[in-house]
C-alpha cells in the first residue's frame, strides 16, 4: 500500500516527541506499511510526529512531515469551530486567546518554520500557515429568534500565486456546502489583509517568518445556540466535516501550485495514524458488541420440535418458540454505550463510522429489550428496513419462473459431521495460505438446521443435512465471505471492521449469495428460498399471522411443509424480524456493482456496507488500513471468472437461472 506521507523535504516538520500531558491522546504505532516512513523520519528528529499539551493551554499535533500548519486561536473551548478544525488536522495548533498563550504559540511556530527551512530551504515546499478564526455572533439573535445566524465564510490570503490558488479552491469548495438546508456563501477579503491576530503573530516572528505564505478562514457561528455557549451537536458535526474536507482540498491545491508531489487524494492529507482516543472508543464499542450475540439472542432454540408440534396440531395453531435467556441487561448496556464520547476520536470520518455503529448497537439492544413483544417488529424495521415494490416484484417473479424439480431431495445428504469436516478443511486451506487465518467450527444442538456464523466461528446445527451439490456453495458463503471478512477485519486496527460497520449485513449476505452463484451452487430451491423470505417478510410487515404466511408459501408458492415452516419461523422470530429480506436485496446490490465493472476488493478488507466504500478508500490512502490477509479462494477458479463475465455482459436477476449448471432445466 502506498504511503500517504509526502517525501522528505516536502514541508513542515514536527518537533521531538514529548510524553502526552493532560487529556491529549497519543498516536498509535504505525501500521506495517508505514514502517519505512517511520525509520526515515527517525533520521531527522524534527520530522518525528509529536502530540503534546502547551504550557498555557491548547495543544500541538504534527502527525508527520506536511507542507502546512493549521492554527486555531479561539475564545471558547466548547463551541469553537476553529479549535475543533485545528485539533483534527494532521498538523495543527489549537490554543485559547491570551497573551501568554499567543507568545508560546509564536515561539512554537517559529521553531517549526526554522525546522522546515533548515530541511528544505525557502523554495518549493515552504509551509502554508492556515489561520482559522471564529467570526463574531450576531448579538441581536437569541434562541427564539425567527432569523438564523448568517451562513457566510470570510477568506483572505497572502499575495503569492500558490496561496491564491489555495484561496480559490477553498472558496469553491465552501460554496458547495449544503448544511441543514442552507447554502453557504463566501466573502473574499482584500488582497493580503491578514486578520489582526494573525498579523501580530507574523510581525513578531523572527526571520523564520519572512515571506511565509498564509491563508485565513473566518468561520460562521451557525452551529452555536444564539445567546449561549452551547452548540447544536448534529449541525456542528456536519459543519466540521464539510469545512474540513474543503480545507484539505485547498491544501492539495496549494501543494500542486507549489510544485510539490500531489497526494493520491486530498483526504490523504488527513491523519495517518489512529489516536489513542479513537482506539479507546473502538475498544469500548467492540466490547459492548461482543458482550452479547445478537442473532443467537433473537433466534429460537427449538425450531425442530416446534415444527413437530405444529404438524401434530394440523398446521392451524400459531406455534410457540423458546429462547435463550439474555446474558446481559440491555438497559445497562445502553447506558455504557451512550457514555462513549465518539467525538473524542478527533477525526470526522472515524466519528461518522463509529457513531453509526453506536446507533446500530442501540437498535440491536432495543430489539433485545422488546423481544417477543409487538414492538420488536418495529425495531426490526428500523434496523433492516422494509420491502420495496421492486424487490417484492423480483421475488414474485423468481417464485413464478424458477421451479424446484426436487433433485435436491434425491441428492446424497451430508450430515452435520460431514459439514463440520468440510468447513474445517476449507479453513485449513485458508490457514495454509495465511497462517493468521484464525477460525473454528462448532456443532450446536440449539440452533435451527443449517449453518450460522458468529464472528470467526462457524456454528453447525446437529440437525443439518445438506445436499452434496450444495455443500461447496454453502461453505463459500459462510467461510469465504462471513468468516474471511471477520478475519481480515480484525487486522485493520479498529475492531469494528471485524465485528461489522453499521448496515454491513445487506451487502455481506449479498456477497455470500453471489459466492454461491458464481461457484455454480445456487440451486432452484435455494433461489426460491431467498425469494420466499422476501414474500414472507412483506406478509409479516402487513400483519399476516404465522399460519397465514405459512399457507401463503405452501399453497400459493409451492413450498414443501418443512422448508416453509423453517422460513416463516425465521421471519417471525422474537416477534417479527425483517432481516431475511436483505439476502435478495443484497444480491441485487452486488450484481449491480459487478455488472457495472465495479471493484469488490474493498469488501474483503472487513465487514462494510456499500455506503462505506468511499470511507475505506480514504482510510487506505491515509495509510490506516492494511491489505486483506487473504482473498476468497473461489475468485481463482476459471469457471467463476466465466460466470462473472456473463454477469458483466448484462445478465438480469432472472438470468441467474441460466448462470449455474445446477439451475439448468
Amino acid at each position: 500500500m502506498a504511503s500517504a506521507t509526502p517525501p522528505p523535504g516536502a514541508g513542515m516538520h514536527g518537533a521531538t516527541p514529548r510524553p502526552s500531558r493532560g487529556n491529549a491522546s497519543k498516536p498509535t504505532a504505525l501500521p506495517p506499511g508505514r514502517v519505512a516512513a517511520k525509520r526515515a523520519a527517525a533520521a531527522d528528529p524534527a520530522s518525528v510526529a509529536t502530540r503534546r499539551a502547551l504550557q498555557h493551554g491548547g495543544r500541538l499535533d504534527v502527525d508527520r512531515p506536511l507542507p502546512f500548519l493549521v492554527l486555531g486561536r479561539h475564545e471558547d473551548d466548547r463551541a469553537s469551530l476553529a479549535r475543533r478544525l485545528a485539533l483534527i488536522s494532521a498538523a495543527g495548533i489549537a490554543w485559547p486567546a491570551s497573551d501568554p498563550a499567543d507568545a508560546e504559540v509564536r515561539r512554537e511556530v517559529a521553531r517549526l518554520l526554522r525546522a522546515a527551512q533548515a530541511h528544505s530551504g525557502r523554495g518549493p515546499g515552504a509551509p502554508l500557515l492556515v489561520w482559522l478564526h471564529d467570526l463574531p455572533c450576531d448579538a441581536s439573535l437569541d434562541a427564539e429568534s425567527a432569523r438564523l445566524e448568517r451562513f457566510e465564510f470570510t477568506l483572505a490570503a497572502s499575495d503569492d500565486g500558490a496561496a491564491r490558488q489555495a484561496e480559490t479552491a477553498l472558496a469553491d469548495a465552501l460554496a458547495t456546502l449544503r448544511i441543514d438546508q442552507r447554502v453557504a456563501s463566501v466573502r473574499t477579503e482584500p488582497a493580503a489583509r491578514a486578520p489582526d491576530a494573525l498579523a501580530r503573530l507574523l510581525s513578531r516572528l523572527d526571520r523564520a517568518g519572512d515571506g511565509v505564505a498564509w491563508l485565513a478562514l473566518g468561520l460562521p457561528q451557525v452551529h452555536r445556540v444564539p445567546g449561549s455557549d452551547t452548540v447544536y451537536p448534529q449541525l456542528f458535526h456536519e459543519l466540521e466535516s464539510g469545512v474540513f474536507d474543503a480545507l484539505l482540498r485547498a491544501l492539495a491545491a496549494h501543494m500542486a501550485a507549489s510544485g510539490l508531489p500531489a497526494p493520491a487524494h486530498h483526504r490523504a492529507l488527513g491523519r495517518s495514524r489512529f489516536l489513542d482516543a479513537a482506539l479507546e472508543v473502538d475498544r469500548r464499542l467492540t466490547a459492548i458488541s461482543a458482550s452479547f450475540d445478537f442473532l443467537l439472542g433473537v433466534s429460537p432454540i427449538d425450531t425442530v420440535a416446534a415444527f413437530a408440534r405444529f404438524r401434530a396440531a394440523g398446521e392451524n395453531v400459531e406455534p410457540t418458540f423458546h429462547y435463550r435467556p439474555l446474558p446481559i441487561d440491555p438497559a445497562a448496556a445502553k447506558g455504557a454505550l451512550h457514555a462513549i464520547d465518539v467525538r473524542a476520536c478527533e477525526d470526522p470520518l472515524l466519528e461518522s463510522l463509529l457513531s453509526e455503529k453506536q446507533r446500530e448497537l442501540d437498535q440491536q439492544l432495543t430489539m433485545l429489550q422488546t423481544r417477543n413483544t409487538p414492538s420488536f417488529r418495529y425495531a426490526s424495521l428500523l434496523q433492516y428496513g422494509g420491502v420495496d415494490d421492486e424487490l417484492l416484484d423480483d421475488a414474485r417473479s423468481i417464485l413464478r419462473s424458477v421451479h424446484d424439480d426436487g433433485r435436491a431431495l434425491a441428492d446424497e445428504g451430508v450430515d452435520c459431521f460431514g459439514v463440520r469436516d468440510a468447513a474445517q478443511a476449507l479453513i485449513d486451506r485458508y490457514r495454509a495460505r495465511a497462517p493468521g487465518f484464525d477460525a473454528e467450527v462448532c456443532l450446536r444442538d440449539d440452533i435451527a438446521p443449517g449453518l450460522m456464523v458468529t464472528g470467526r466461528s462457524v456454528l453447525v446445527s446437529t440437525a443439518t443435512l445438506v445436499p452434496r451439490r450444495r455443500l461447496d456453495a454453502l461453505l463459500q458463503h459462510e467461510v469465504s465471505v462471513h468468516v474471511l471478512t471477520a478475519v481480515n477485519g480484525r487486522r485493520q486496527g479498529l475492531g469494528v471492521f471485524g465485528s461489522g460497520l453499521a448496515g454491513y449485513e445487506g451487502v455481506q449476505e449479498g456477497l455470500g449469495v453471489f459466492a454461491e452463484l458464481v461457484v455454480g451452487g445456487l440451486t432452484p430451491a435455494r433461489l426460491r428460498l431467498l425469494a420466499g423470505r422476501v414474500v414472507a417478510v412483506d406478509a409479516m410487515i402487513r400483519d399476516a399471522t404465522f399460519v397465514e404466511t405459512y399457507r401463503l408459501l405452501r399453497d400459493e408458492h409451492d413450498f414443501r411443509a418443512q422448508p416453509a415452516f423453517n422460513l416463516v419461523a425465521r421471519v417471525f422470530r422474537s416477534g417479527g424480524m425483517a432481516k431475511d429480506a436483505i439476502y435478495l436485496r443484497g444480491l441485487r446490490q452486488v450484481l449491480a456493482i459487478v455488472a457495472a465493472h465495479g471493484d469488490l476488493a474493498p469488501f474483503w478488507l472487513g465487514k462494510i456496507a456499500a455506503s462505506h466504500v468511499a470511507a475505506v478508500d480514504e482510510l487506505r490512502v491515509r495509510g490506516l488500513l492494511r491489505a486483506p490477509l487473504v482473498a476468497p479462494e473461489f475468485l481463482d477458479r476459471p469457471d467463476v471468472a466465466a460466470r462473472i463475465e456473463r454477469i458483466r455482459g448484462g445478465a438480469t436477476l432472472l438470468d441467474l437461472t441460466r448462470l449455474s449448471p445446477t439451475l439448468d432445466p
